[in-house]
């Protein structure tokens, strides 16, 4: 079997870091690029409450997260594309497009038992992003890439967010307090 690197997927605005750096960890391996997405349905969960009445909203989730992933690759690579074999794979899809390749026996459960589940081999390399958790999402979610640091047989590379995206969440929160813009970080270059 040719080696492969793992991408996890999640929509966000990190994920095309990740892949990027993913499709150049591939290149230097001579590796193939899965790019995965992993879903749940909402409330398919253990202590999931809408077990029965969201069973007709699956293909919905399912054509949802193909789209995500489509989105998230042409976002990372455009046109131009990966410049190595790319698999796109939603965990609980069915075949849609010739961008998504779905195995036999699709992965259920959380995402990060999902990533490690494809990321089986010895010969895979994981690359997941770090993203910014506040306290509170800390507590009501499980961190995706500890998970797979924690679980993984392969080896595993977390991917921090950019520091251009802290700074952006941080001019946001002051524009929603209203805060004062300090106009000393504009005018301070560092000498140049």
């Amino acid at each position: 079997m040719r080696p492969r690197v793992v991408a996890g997927v999640g929509g966000t605005s990190g994920s095309p870091a990740v892949l990027r750096r993913a499709a150049a960890e591939a290149r230097l391996r001579g590796a193939e690029l899965w790019a995965v997405l992993a879903w749940e349905a909402p409330g398919a969960g253990a202590g999931g409450r809408h077990r029965v009445s969201l069973a007709p909203s699956l293909p919905a989730c399912r054509a949802e997260a193909v789209g995500r992933l489509r989105d998230a690759l042409s976002t990372a690579f455009g046109t131009t594309g990966a410049g190595v074999p790319v698999v796109g794979r939603a965990v609980r899809g069915t075949p849609g497009a010739a961008l998504v390749d779905v195995a036999r026996d699709p992965v259920r459960g959380t995402p990060g038992a999902a990533l490690v589940d494809v990321a089986r081999d010895e010969d895979c390399v994981l690359v997941v992003g770090t993203g910014s958790r506040g306290a509170l999402q800390r507590r009501l979610w499980p961190s995706v890439a500890r998970y797979c640091l924690a679980h993984a047989p392969c080896p595993v590379l977390a991917v921090p967010p950019s520091p251009l995206r802290t700074e952006l969440a941080a001019a946001r929160r002051r524009n929603v307090l209203r805060l004062r813009l300090d106009t000393r970080e504009l005018t301070d270059l560092d000498g140049v």
